[in-house]
């Protein structure tokens, strides 16, 4: 028995042709299909700034850019794929500007060893292996044994130990770098909070919680 199809059949964008300028939506596309059909010029010319005028509508944060008359007619120009012959207030773009692969930024050569320090850590490493041996560099190199202390502290909540910082300086520096004997860190504080960077790092609510911790920890006797 014969049987009628009856059901709606559904028309997806998906299966269309891919807009090149999406923002402007099909409407402007099928706008710009019927302008190309147009034999007059000064007749398409005249349907053309008609609808670069729809497409001000239809993109009103375009004139929030410079010179945003010239942009509309450019999108206009790509939306037709380049081949529009009309007389333009501007000349007609070329596809290659719009073509061109950006330029590659180039990446870092070398993996950070140890990100917890982070890159600038290393550099600052490098710059001590080159300083003559006397109190100077050891007090520099104290004074960078210290942030980096801090900056462990920031990822592991746990104590380190002097000797694991001075380690992770020469195993940093390729055992180049050699801390002096006898080296020892400034103990810290009790009430120091070594906090992972964010927003809300320097509100008052955050450090009136960090206070209040800080204060229910010493009445029951709990160290931080």
């Amino acid at each position: 028995m014969d049987s009628t199809d009856n059901s709606v059949q559904l028309d997806y964008n998906t299966a269309r042709e891919r807009l090149a300028m999406p923002e402007y939506g099909r409407n402007v596309l099928k706008m710009v299909e019927e302008l190309r059909s147009i034999e007059d010029r000064a007749k398409r010319s005249e349907q053309a700034r008609a609808i670069v005028r729809v497409m001000e509508l239809l993109n009103p944060q375009v004139h929030q850019q410079e010179d945003y008359e010239h942009k509309l007619w450019d999108h206009l120009y790509m939306i037709a794929g380049f081949d529009l012959d009309i007389d333009a207030p501007y000349p007609a773009p070329v596809p290659e500007e719009f073509t061109t692969r950006p330029v590659p930024i180039p990446m870092k050569g070398s993996k950070i060893k140890a990100t917890h320090y982070g890159r600038n850590i290393e550099k600052i490493i490098d710059l001590l292996c080159t300083e003559p041996e006397g109190e100077v560099k050891t007090a520099m190199i104290r004074s960078l044994a210290s942030y980096m202390r801090q900056q462990y502290l920031i990822w592991n909540k746990d104590s380190v130990a002097d000797e694991t910082i001075f380690s992770d300086i020469e195993k940093l520096s390729d055992y180049r770098l050699k801390v002096p004997e006898g080296l020892s860190l400034d103990k810290v504080s009790a009430d120091a909070s070594f906090a992972r960077p964010g927003m809300n790092q320097g509100a008052p609510g955050a450090q009136r919680t960090r206070s209040q911790n800080r204060r229910f920890n010493r009445r029951n006797g709990k160290k931080r």
